[in-house]
């Protein structure tokens, strides 16, 4: 009998190949396993590193800082476990003009574990009337002289006092800029280009862009903010153009669905309870190299009536929640 038709010979034959094949199975799912494991380990190295780079930082309109004493504010966002905060000169001036030291503030945030990377002022620097802009230009130097003398670094730059009545030419407002621009370098605290959905001035990300750039100063930067990207129309997919340098600090929130001309500041929500891509917003922001802030900032009265302390809490958890999803 020839060896092919010897029927022991065939069940080895099968029996082999059975086992050759587990054994390929065996070794497959333990690459598999390897690769996966491998792969996880990236993601863990990949949100680490993102961790690393990004501050946690809460804008204290998010607890109605309005009604909470600046030194208060301090206290519960170290308790909180912030990285850092962002005041309003509104609370400042209020703490100084009750005979509060600017020093004893400066150092009561720094031994919180606290910076200060960003603050919230109004000054006119973008308007038509000469008079008007040269005044807001020099109030706009000494609210930066207070900043840097608590330590820090950046003012927002929004476009108080033409959020209504005419559209301003983009060229004329990078120049507007440009004059911020260099009060800023002056006074080493850098003011960021803010967009304000609501307003007929740069309501949306494509004409923060272009101002930023016109600009051609090399402090210029733009501060965006999740709802206000959605109050004014702006593509969150635009995010992409954004270059990570160029942003040192992104404000967090979120919003129910309610059209964009019916949402106002007050339906801001914690990051995750509403409908803003949040996930591709961070990812396309993290991806531009991004190493900044990012800045709790909510005005929802529901929360005001709450314990500060626990909204604060909430936003920061809520706030890391939604990086862990973007990587």
């Amino acid at each position: 009998m020839s060896a092919i038709n010897d029927p022991s010979v065939s069940v080895s034959r099968r029996t082999f190949h059975r086992a050759a094949m587990a054994a390929t199975t065996v070794a497959l799912a333990g690459s598999y396993s390897k690769a996966n494991s491998a792969f996880s380990a990236i993601e863990s190295n990949r949100f680490d590193a993102a961790k690393k780079r990004i501050k946690f930082c809460l804008n204290t309109s998010t607890i109605h800082g309005e009604v909470i004493p600046v030194v208060d504010q301090v206290g519960i966002a170290m308790k909180a476990g912030y990285n850092a905060i962002e005041l309003w000169l509104r609370d400042i001036t209020k703490y100084a003009d009750q005979g509060g030291s600017l020093p004893d503030l400066r150092k009561r945030i720094a031994d919180a574990g606290l910076t200060l990377e960003s603050s919230i002022a109004f000054a006119n620097w973008i308007v038509d009337d000469d008079s008007t802009r040269k005044k807001g230009l020099e109030q706009a130097r000494k609210e930066m002289d207070i900043i840097t003398s608590l330590g820090g670094m950046r003012i927002a730059a929004p476009p108080a006092g033409a959020t209504n009545g005419p559209v301003l030419n983009l060229d004329q407002v990078a120049e507007r800029y440009r004059a911020l621009l260099e009060v800023g370098q002056a006074a080493g605290c850098t003011p960021q280009l803010e967009v304000w959905g609501f307003s007929k001035n740069l309501s949306r990300l494509p004409e923060v862009l272009y101002v930023a750039a016109a600009a051609q100063h090399p402090d210029a930067c733009v501060l965006p903010d999740i709802y206000h990207l959605y109050k004014g129309g702006s593509e969150f997919h635009d995010l992409k153009l954004l270059s990570g340098e160029r942003v040192h600090v992104l404000h967090m929130n979120d919003y129910p669905d309610i059209p964009r001309d019916k949402i106002g500041d007050a339906d801001r929500v914690y990051p995750g309870d509403g409908i803003a891509p949040i996930g591709k917003a961070l990812s396309s922001v993290l991806a531009s190299g991004f190493q900044g802030v990012l800045s709790l900032e909510l005005f929802n009265r529901t929360y005001w009536m709450q314990d500060p302390n626990e909204v604060a809490k909430t936003g920061l958890e809520r706030m890391k929640q939604a990086v862990t999803l973007a990587l």
